[in-house]
């Protein structure tokens, strides 16, 4: 009645059925999975907007003034005066080093020509 083909072509057809049910069920699983880290995803970018909104908020000028009217006196803030930064001769006053001129490796002196970027 059933010739071994017959056999071995129903084992096949059976195999190739379950082959694709179960490469089905893993491709459905694997798009809930995306679909889940791509809603993560909008979330956490959501939540970077809300972040960086806070941000701007919490660093304007008017609020940072604020605070310092609050707690300054707390924590010892004094306005910064414009001169405590650099005084009006304060550039002569920075010490800048030197540039070393070595000799050549003949024994020469370098080239000393003068460049409009150096200033004497």
């Amino acid at each position: 009645m059933f010739r071994t083909s017959d056999i071995v072509l129903i084992g096949v057809m059976l195999s190739a059925a379950a082959f694709t049910y179960k490469s089905k069920h893993d491709t459905e699983a694997m798009l809930e999975r995306i679909a889940k880290l791509e809603s993560q995803i909008e979330f956490e970018k959501d939540q970077i907007d809300v972040l960086k909104a806070d941000w701007s908020l919490l660093t304007q000028p008017s609020h940072l003034q604020q605070l310092i009217d609050i707690y300054g006196e707390e924590l010892g803030l004094k306005a910064l005066d414009p001169k405590q930064i650099i005084d009006v001769n304060g550039l002569a006053s920075i010490p800048f080093p030197q540039p070393a001129i070595a000799e050549d490796v003949n024994g020469m002196e370098p080239d000393q020509t003068i460049t409009g970027g150096v200033v004497q």
